[in-house]
């Protein structure tokens, strides 16, 4: 019996550390940065909406570029640059003292930080073993998941002790700048790959070296989920501050919902290692989109109570309930929705492959940003997240109605199903 090759190496380590401090310094102010515009700038909710959107439109544009770059030129160059760019925008929110200046800052952010998780994510398909390549791209996921579980608590819980922002930007600095030095110490083993050979001695500019045309209603379908994450991770603060009473119960969302990523990570690992993508994706999608239902609809029939007690019961369990099921179903659906688009790319196309994944995730959450502040606006939250719900719905029939067939005919992968 063939021995299994070692899924756990040092180098998949230290790009899962680096991972890790990424989304560490990303998380660690998603959830505070509309109270610090409505607070520091006094920005209305529409505003808040555009200046929180632009760093995802702009993360959306570099993405291509960088998909292309990561397939064309060394990826540990790549890597270190974006990282190190990434890193140092944190110092420019210290020394933001308007709200254009901010604004400026915040969306050209978006750039590096879509780069850098294009070239770190295909950084970790390089150093894995072909044949766990599929189970470790799942768990290459539990960084960005440990990160969501810890760093809004902590971000919470440090705004709410020193009541400052300066000191969650300087954390976020040194915690970016730690990740680049994790990153600059992994070792790419080169390997012959003639198809990569080619396409590096031709350079050859097309629109299938940005953008992976074979698995574009896989980014579609994507679109949707990110809308709902969208919504859901830059509105959850101020919704349940000024629709639900819950003022210290930001930190513990997120916290419950990283925990059913990380369980859902580890649960759906083996059918992954089975190839079963099709099946993951779908169970995923059908139980987010239970939570996202069971997170609007509890607290609205709880406001049509008239008993206090069992309004506030019925509330908090719709809350937290629906962070446990967002994160169960991102858990199973993210890295099927990873591998499928992988496994519809040829070799060389990798870099090309994980950033389609990411730009229709940022076009979604880009969308979800900017239109749930104009709704909230004009409508309130309570409408904002009917929306999401309806739209989760809608992903939901995609995938079964067209995108599951899709998949099965142009999977390049026959391991996989």
């Amino acid at each position: 019996m063939k021995q299994k090759e070692k899924l756990w190496n040092s180098n998949y380590c230290k790009v899962m550390a680096g991972n890790f401090m990424l989304f560490f310094a990303f998380y660690i102010l998603t959830p505070l940065l509309p109270l610090y515009l409505s607070e520091h700038f006094g920005a209305t909710k529409d505003m808040i909406g555009l200046v929180l959107s632009g760093y995802t439109v702009t993360a959306l544009i570099f993405r291509p570029l960088s998909g292309f770059m990561v397939d064309s030129f060394p990826r540990k160059t790549v890597l270190m640059i974006c990282y190190g760019v990434f890193a140092v925008f944190f110092a420019g929110y210290l020394a933001a003292g308007t709200l254009l200046l901010f604004t400026i800052l915040r969306t050209l952010h978006g750039g590096p930080f879509g780069a850098l998780t294009v070239a770190n994510s295909t950084v970790a398909i390089d150093v894995l073993p072909s044949s766990r390549r599929t189970e470790g791209i799942g768990f290459y996921g539990l960084s960005n998941n440990l990160s969501m579980a810890i760093a809004p608590s902590i971000g919470i819980w440090l705004y709410h002790a020193t009541h400052s922002f300066e000191l969650l930007f300087w954390v976020a600095l040194f915690t970016a700048t730690l990740g680049w030095f994790i990153d600059s110490r992994i070792k790419i083993i080169k390997k012959p790959d003639p198809e990569k050979a080619a396409s590096s001695r031709q350079l050859t500019l097309s629109w299938d070296r940005f953008f992976l045309l074979r698995g574009w209603l896989i980014g579609l379908n994507m679109v949707a989920f990110g809308f709902c994450f969208g919504v859901l991770s830059n509105y959850l603060a101020i919704y349940g501050k000024e629709s639900l009473g819950i003022t210290g119960g930001t930190g513990t969302y997120f916290m419950l919902c990283a925990i059913g990523l990380m369980l859902s990570r580890i649960q759906g690992r083996k059918a992954l290692g089975r190839g079963l993508l099709t099946h993951n994706a779908g169970s995923g999608m059908l139980i987010s989109l239970v939570g996202y239902t069971l997170f609007i609809s509890l607290p609205t029939a709880a406001s049509m109570i008239t008993d206090t007690l069992t309004s506030e019961i019925i509330t908090l369990i719709g809350y937290y309930g629906s962070a446990i099921l967002i994160g169960l179903g991102n858990g199973h659906m993210w890295p099927a929705f990873q591998n499928m688009t992988i496994c519809v790319a040829p070799n060389n196309q990798r870099g090309t492959a994980n950033s389609t994944i990411l730009v229709s995730w940022d076009v979604g959450m880009g969308l979800g940003v900017l239109l749930g502040g104009v709704i909230a606006e004009h409508l309130g939250y309570d409408t904002v997240f009917w929306t999401v719900a309806v739209v989760n719905a809608l992903g939901v029939a995609l995938f079964f109605i067209r995108t599951r067939s899709f998949f099965l005919t142009r999977n390049l992968n026959n391991t996989v199903k």
